[in-house]
């Protein structure tokens, strides 16, 4: 049996989001504690295809709120350098939100979770049910990879971007902590009134 209190998740959020996460979680866009100021990271046209991604259970992707399974993600290195035309940002600036599968469950959550890019044709969906078995699903090597280009390999870009995706908002108590790239960016977090941060430099690129 797989520990899902030590299947931990990722979440990455500009550091201006923080002040929100903190009062109200990690909210859908569409809830009504959503944050109306907030601060996007990411590329604009994958999101907007992702929203209109339809679910094997009926649902679109857009639905739920994603999380990776381990850090130094492919989209990582595109919001730090700005590739496919999206603006970079500072890795100090990018927050690691931690959660667990065991706390998703914990807080009676519906997800569904991916062994790859959720919208990659090669990719599979698996529901709650498939939850134990885990361990066999995601190619962890390929997740805490530091790099994904092997040329004797051409699936891993897409293994390492397993997701963990959770329906509707995510509450305060749902985050175990959070991961930040350098000291001044723990420094504004504690000042925010976070707790539990620290620093994980090798995380980022």
């Amino acid at each position: 049996m797989p520990d899902l209190n030590k299947t931990y998740l990722y979440r990455m959020t500009h550091i201006e989001n923080i002040p929100h996460i903190l009062k109200f979680g990690i909210t859908h866009y569409s809830s009504s504690n959503a944050n109306p100021n907030f601060v996007p990271i990411g590329d604009s046209s994958i999101i907007t295809s992702r929203n209109c991604f339809l679910l094997n259970n009926g649902r679109t992707l857009g639905e739920y709120i994603p999380f990776y399974f381990g850090v130094r993600t492919p989209m990582l290195y595109v919001v730090q350098n700005g590739y496919n035309m999206v603006s970079p940002t500072y890795a100090e600036n990018i927050v690691y939100c931690v959660s667990s599968v065991q706390k998703i469950i914990d807080l009676h959550l519906d997800f569904v979770f991916t062994n790859g890019h959720a919208i990659d044709c090669f990719t599979t969906q698996f529901t709650p049910d498939n939850i134990n078995n885990i361990d066999s699903i995601i190619d962890w090597n390929a997740v805490n990879s530091k790099y994904w280009k092997d040329d004797n390999d051409l699936d891993m870009k897409r293994r390492k971007e397993a997701e963990f995706l959770v329906l509707g908002d995510i509450a305060s108590e749902g985050i175990l902590g959070f991961l930040v790239y350098n000291q001044t960016a723990q420094n504004k977090m504690i000042e925010l009134g976070v707790e539990n941060v620290h620093i994980k430099t090798n995380f980022y690129f």
